[in-house]
This record gives structure tokens, sequence and C-alpha cells, in this order.
């Protein structure tokens, strides 16, 4: 069987000498993870990136076994991740999905928001533009998972007092690592940490 798809990066993970197990978002199939071969090398390496857009082609010998994938990249989000903010933003943005999802499970409001927010991130000139957009994906990503009432309808962040960004940031937090990542938060809870130290520091 074979699949092609677009799809978001989320997760990297190498394996055996040269090729590593991806994790990524489809839009009808949910998280996929896939063995690509040589993904450790320099070619793929700047591909494999999380937050990438890409385009994928899965061969499955069997339903239950692990795919191989072959990937083009489609969109490079690398150019923004040496700065700070965007770059703990996509972090947290794209290891939060890989944990959180069930694999091979539709969530398109999960891909159309995550690709959203993306977008958003690498387009604003600062975080003041994405900030009450994430607390949104946090919801709604909460609320898909069925932990949550789905209050999650898009507000006029332009209007937004800083300091409301910021609370509604702790709340939907709380949800994500009470809830849905149950067990398995540390890193997650640094990465999510990172980002939201460095939020407070802005004054809009």
């Amino acid at each position: 069987m074979e699949l092609e798809t677009d799809a978001i990066m989320c997760s990297l993970l190498s394996h055996g000498e040269h090729g590593a197990i991806v994790r990524m978002l489809t839009p009808d199939h949910g998280l996929v993870a896939a063995y690509v071969r040589g993904g450790r090398g320099r070619r793929m390496r700047p591909v494999l990136i999380p937050g990438n857009m890409v385009s994928t082609r899965l061969r499955y010998r069997t339903e239950s076994q692990l795919p191989q994938a072959t990937i083009e990249l489609a969109h490079s989000r690398a150019p923004i991740l040496g700065e700070p903010l965007p770059s703990a933003a996509i972090e947290w943005l794209t290891a939060l999905v890989a944990s959180a999802l069930p694999e091979r499970q539709p969530y398109p409001r999960i891909h159309q928001a995550m690709a959203g927010l993306l977008d958003a991130v690498e387009a604003a000139p600062s975080a003041v533009g994405w900030a009450s957009a994430l607390a949104q994906f946090e919801r709604l990503l909460v609320a898909e998972l069925g932990y949550g009432p789905g209050d999650y309808a898009p507000g006029d962040i332009r209007d937004a007092d800083w300091g409301r960004v910021l609370s509604a940031l702790e709340h939907s937090g709380r949800p994500i690592f009470q809830d849905v990542l149950s067990g398995r938060t540390q890193s997650l809870e640094d990465s999510r940490g990172r980002l939201i130290d460095r939020l407070r520091r802005i004054t809009s």
C-alpha cells in the first residue's frame, strides 16, 4: 500500500547508523510515524526539521508495520530557527503534537490550526502577533482529545491585553499536563517553560 500526502514534521529520532524515525502530522491520516532511509545524512537533515512542511510518500508492507517514507521539502522554517522566540514556539508546538496525539487517527482541525499557527509564528514581527493563537491552539488540542469544552474560537489578538494573553497561556497549559500528557511530561514541561519565560519578558 502507498500513500502520498502533505505533512508537518513533528519529531525525529535516530535509528541505526543512517536512518531516522519521524512523526508527521497529516491532514487526513493524523499523526504518522515512518522510517526514513538516510534520514541522518547531509541531504535529509535540513528536510527533517520539526516545523517544516513536507510532501511524503509512505509505503506500507502491512497495515501494522512501520512504513518507509520518501520525503521532499515543501517549505522550510529553518530561517527563523535562529530567533529565540520563534524557535521556542516551534519546539514546543511540534513536541506537543508528537507526544499528545495517537497515531493514525485524523484530526483535521488540529492540522489546519497547527499549519496556521506555524505560518503566524513565521510571519509576525513579534510574539504579540501569535501568542494568543498559541493559547487557542492548546485549547483546541485539549478539546479534540476529549478533555475540554472546546472554547477555542479565535479572538482579536490586536486588541488583547498582554497580561490577559499570558493568563490565557497559563490556563491552557494546565489540562495539557494534568490530563493529556499525564506521566510523560518533564522534557515537555521544560520546553514550554522556556517559551513562557521568554514571553513574560515581552512588554506589548
